[in-house]
């Protein structure tokens, strides 16, 4: 019986590992305190954005992450601790943790990982609040576009003398 009971910890080793090691981004935060409504609503914006929630016991992380090559990062797992994982999208699930956190004062973003490096709170909140795709491309194209206004603005005054 203790054996089976060691195998299965074992597995769930070898697949947290395997799930840190493919990941984009994974946010590890504290959520004791929420309820389960709350925690059911972060659940839901998480996987609308395409990405995973998951709770493991703190020994299983720890030696997940160590597994994975994130010694750094298994220091953190004190406590309750969740993990927001995203296989594709970098921002989503650091912004939509800060954002929850705004709202549900018992929510606090540890640390985690950023495209296979160990991201601190700092460089996770910075993460969180840049602006969304559509606004970065929007700025990027007034970018582009003001020189050639102010181009056709001189030709014009140019043109009327």
């Amino acid at each position: 019986m203790q054996k089976a009971s060691i195998e299965r910890k074992a597995e769930a080793v070898r697949e947290l590992s395997d799930k840190l090691g493919r990941a984009t981004t994974v946010v590890a935060f504290d959520y004791p305190g929420l309820t389960v409504e709350q925690f059911t609503k972060l659940r839901s914006q998480l996987r609308e954005a395409n990405c995973e929630i998951t709770v493991y016991k703190n020994n299983i992380t720890r030696r997940a992450s160590v597994a994975a090559g994130y010694e750094g990062l298994a220091d953190t797992f004190v406590g309750a601790k969740a993990l927001a994982i995203s296989y594709d999208d970098v921002v989503a699930p650091a912004k939509i943790v800060y954002d929850f956190a705004k709202d549900n004062k018992v929510v606090t973003i540890a640390a985690g990982i950023v495209e296979g490096k160990i991201a601190d709170l700092n460089m996770l909140n910075e993460l969180a609040t840049l602006p969304s795709r559509e606004t970065m491309l929007t700025m990027l194209a007034v970018g582009l576009l003001t020189p050639i206004k102010e181009l056709a603005v001189g030709l014009n005054m140019i043109s009327e003398q």
